[in-house]
């Protein structure tokens, strides 16, 4: 069972505006690009990277995405932050 994760993620208002984002990223966007243009988090500077975290770090629904979710597809999660476009990069 995994204990930490890497993930990035783009934070936007709207649930349109993620599913655009999803629309470039299937289009070959880079997601560092749309994180630095589009996200709302302090994170997006960096390219939305929010390094290695433990589980139970983060609010309930991103934690299970990120803990039960595929890795490296990227997904769509509500929280009371917004909408988050997710990309776990790893998992141990």
């Amino acid at each position: 069972m995994a204990t930490t994760a890497h993930a990035l993620h783009i934070l936007v208002k709207h649930k349109d505006q993620a599913l655009d984002v999803l629309k470039q990223l299937e289009k070959g966007a880079k997601f560092q690009a749309l994180a630095k243009k589009y996200s709302k988090c302090p994170s997006a500077k960096k390219g939305g990277d929010l390094g290695e975290f433990r589980k139970g770090q983060m609010v309930p629904q991103f934690d299970k995405a990120c803990f039960q979710g595929e890795l490296i597809t990227p997904q769509l999660v509500k929280t009371r932050f917004g909408w988050h476009v997710v990309k776990v990069l790893y998992r141990t």
